[in-house]
């Protein structure tokens, strides 16, 4: 597992304003079945494929084990055999350039929700519209998911008793990157009711977006100007499941596809207003698998 070392990217986005000391059994406890009760597709698809061992991708030549994280394309596993996710809202993903692909968890949530998911390579930026785009990101101003709605509803209410000569949106400065797609941004249903009344549910956001880098490398991108005037979401008391804990980083420091599935759950609770059943648990299909095979062999070497 070469593309999982210990300078895995950490998403900031998720910051415990809180000092609480635990018992260091109890921390020890949760932290050996810290994926416990996801309602996930089938491992039996990656076991194996972990068995038939690295394939060569057909597209650029890399040797990868499940997906191409260069090409966001499956290897060894067909799409019909893994699970694929719609989403409520459009996720779009900036990854700083200096990283490595495959250190990314990323690449997670573009093969599980390919028509929801978007990844960027810094400084390609959209130009968002700041009524309609949130960013997931600590900092001064940042609200809770719960209030999220209310910000952005009380901004669009704000904009539409104002001035109507309201600025041209600024040209597109970006370009996607290899594999990734947009999609329409009317939320899949085959129930033309169900899908206004989730467009209700969600107005005005149209978009999420995620900062995927080291914690050092973020500030370059999270103060670039294109993004200083979205709304900045918090997720709070959430800790991380990574298996290698960058060291003097807190534990609230959320590998990037635990941002994003955390989000997403309270997304669907305070602003869906819905009971949260798994819906969205298989973002984790293929981080729950590897970081039990991460812990497996920790234990048969004894560091466990």
């Amino acid at each position: 597992m070469s593309s999982l070392d210990q300078n895995q990217r950490l998403h900031p986005s998720c910051r415990d304003k809180t000092t609480v000391s635990s018992d260091s059994s109890d921390t020890s406890e949760l932290a050996k079945q810290p994926l416990q009760g996801l309602k996930l597709a089938s491992h039996a698809v990656l076991e194996k494929a972990q068995e038939r061992g690295r394939l060569k991708c057909s597209k650029c030549g890399g040797s990868r084990m499940f997906f191409c994280y260069t090409c966001c394309s499956l290897l060894g596993v067909s799409p019909q055999e893994i699970p694929l996710i719609t989403l409520p809202v459009k996720i779009d993903i900036i990854k700083h350039p200096n990283e490595t692909d495959g250190k990314s968890t990323a690449i997670h949530a573009k093969i599980l929700a390919p028509s929801d998911v978007t990844i960027y390579t810094y400084p390609c930026i959209p130009d968002y519209e700041k009524d309609q785009v949130v960013l997931v990101f600590p900092g001064p101003g940042a609200v809770s998911v719960q209030d999220m709605m209310q910000w952005l509803r009380d901004r669009t209410e704000s904009r539409s008793h104002g001035s109507s000569h309201e600025p041209c949106i600024k040209r597109r400065k970006s370009e996607e990157v290899q594999g990734a797609t947009h999609s329409a941004e009317n939320p899949e249903s085959g129930n033309p009711d169900e899908a206004k009344g989730l467009e209700s549910s969600v107005y005005p956001l149209q978009r999420v977006v995620f900062i995927d880098s080291t914690w050092n490398q973020t500030n370059k991108i999270s103060t670039d100007e294109r993004l200083q005037d979205l709304l900045r979401v918090e997720l709070k008391m959430r800790k991380t499941c990574f298996w290698r804990h960058q060291k003097g980083k807190p534990d609230t420091y959320l590998a990037t596809i635990e941002a994003i599935y955390y989000f997403l759950n309270d997304f669907h609770v305070h602003c869906l207003s819905q009971e949260y059943k798994g819906e969205y648990d298989n973002l984790l299909f293929f981080y729950s698998y590897l970081h039990s095979v991460v812990n497996k062999a920790k234990t048969a070497a004894g560091k466990c």
